[in-house]
């Protein structure tokens, strides 16, 4: 497949698509923009699970981040 339009044509497209929440479908303590949190949100898309859980982290609180010292 050289561009979109080969791909649509060769798979179809996800117009009809409705995710579908299952007992896989589990809440995640990752924080947004994390390489965790994407690596759900990809493993949820393959499965054809919801992206969005109503119980996913929504904040920051209680993290703590790596300091680098100034050089």
């Amino acid at each position: 497949m050289r561009n979109v339009f080969e791909a649509i044509l060769e798979c179809g497209h996800d117009e009809d698509f409705f995710p579908v929440e299952t007992e896989e479908f589990i809440a995640t303590e990752a924080p947004a923009g994390s390489r965790a949190k994407l690596d759900v949100m990809a493993d949820r898309v393959k499965k054809g699970l919801p992206l969005w859980h109503d119980e996913d982290r929504s904040d920051y609180s209680g993290l703590t981040g790596a300091v680098r010292p100034r050089n």
